[in-house]
């Protein structure tokens, strides 16, 4: 038997770099997303365990954590090819820290502080050394990613120094951290980045699937009495509430923005587009859609009362801010402003103070309501040129 020893054999241990006409996400990326799905649930879990102020704020840092390595994660493998050579067998490595992350989730600020800063390390440290080996032929690439590990490293070790403090110290360093790591790329030129559009928003556009399946949990963790008629009431208006959430985005928003940036020049301009519209936006949209999932859960557990102070404001709050990110993306992508959608999100804050008068499933239904109200006048506003744009003959504002 003879062994493969040549230029074949080296490049199955080695990165092979995603071809501009493969654009479909591989089934190893959904297979990795997966964790990321429990990432989610335990950060509802945390504010469920926790429903004050703290709990919601502890619960958004490290959803912006988890989101931030997921991020990485798109870039990469918009990069290299995830289900070539050794790179498979990092990313289940990647895989297995990202479990022990999540599974820190609910005392992240507690006694699994630690835990969870040296998991996350690892799994930025193998972003990092995967992103190295795809850049090793493109010096500019290479020299960025070498930044982009620098400001990571400052972050995690600053996580790792807030493990065994509490309360305004313990949350200072985590939002350095942060503000380090979501800062580098805002700082780092964007001209040798690298990225396939049609995959890069694909990859988006299934993380807020996910995030829309953390909201059907919640509400299966939430009815765990009696299956009484409010319960099964609330369960459909919760069912109702998340995909109003789907049409708001996927009915046009995504197949614009994606288009957008699919014909933005290439280089500086199309990677900045991407940066700002996807990796910065999106996640208040996914935040938003987690603290609507704590709020549906909430109500499910308490269908007959009205829901508490900071339970009323995840749920009118997290579908405000879910509405605020699509009028900031569209801003940064059409330079305008979709005056329904912030009338919306100001009228859903502003009716914050009813819902903690009336019964949860009167408010869940009142969001319902307005949401699919503005949802009829949005796409009969659209007119011919939705049908247009969703089949592709003609590109309009989101």
């Amino acid at each position: 038997m003879t062994h493969d020893t040549g230029p074949v054999g080296r490049r199955r241990l080695s990165a092979e770099l995603r071809r501009d006409e493969v654009t479909s996400v591989k089934p190893l990326e959904l297979f990795f997303d997966l964790v990321f799905v429990l990432g989610f649930t335990q950060c509802t879990a945390l504010m469920v365990e926790h429903p004050t102020w703290d709990g919601i704020g502890q619960a958004m840092l490290v959803l912006a954590m988890l989101w931030w390595a997921w991020a990485g994660y798109a870039w990469l493998t918009s990069v290299i090819d995830p289900e070539e050579g050794a790179v498979r067998i990092a990313f289940f490595a990647a895989m297995a820290g990202l479990l022990v992350v999540a599974l820190c989730v609910p005392e992240a600020f507690d006694e699994r502080g630690f835990e969870f800063a040296i998991a996350y390390g690892i799994v930025r440290a193998a972003h990092i050394a995967l992103f190295l080996l795809a850049s090793r032929d493109d010096p500019g690439l290479r020299r960025s990613i070498s930044g982009y590990a620098i400001s990571s490293a400052l972050g995690v070790g600053l996580l790792i120094g807030a493990s065994p403090l509490d309360g305004l110290g313990q949350a200072a360093l985590w939002v350095l951290a942060l503000a380090l790591d979501w800062g580098g790329p805002a700082i780092i030129t964007t001209a040798s980045w690298r990225l396939v559009p049609a995959h890069f928003a694909e990859r988006h556009n299934l993380v807020i699937i996910l995030a829309l399946g953390e909201s059907i949990v919640a509400l299966g963790v939430g009815a765990t009495g009696d299956l009484t008629a409010g319960v099964v009431a609330a369960a459909v208006l919760g069912i109702g509430l998340a995909s109003a959430l789907w049409w708001v985005y996927f009915d046009v928003v995504a197949l614009v923005t994606e288009r957008r940036l699919t014909r933005a020049e290439p280089g500086s301009a199309r990677n900045a587009l991407a940066r700002d519209s996807y990796t910065y936006l999106h996640y208040p949209m996914v935040a938003g859609i987690i603290l609507a999932a704590f709020g549906l859960e909430q109500t499910l557990a308490h269908v007959d009362e009205h829901l508490h102070t900071v339970p009323a404001f995840a749920l009118l709050g997290g579908v405000a801010i879910y509405l605020l990110a699509h009028v900031a993306l569209r801003l940064r992508n059409a330079h305008s402003v979709n005056p329904q959608r912030l009338l919306l999100a100001l009228v859903l804050i502003a009716l914050w103070p009813l819902a903690l008068e009336i019964s949860a499933l009167a408010t869940v239904a009142g969001v319902n309501l307005l949401l699919w109200a503005m949802i009829m006048y949005e796409t009969t506003g659209y007119g011919e040129s939705r049908y247009r744009l969703r089949h592709g003959l003609e590109i309009d504002q989101a």
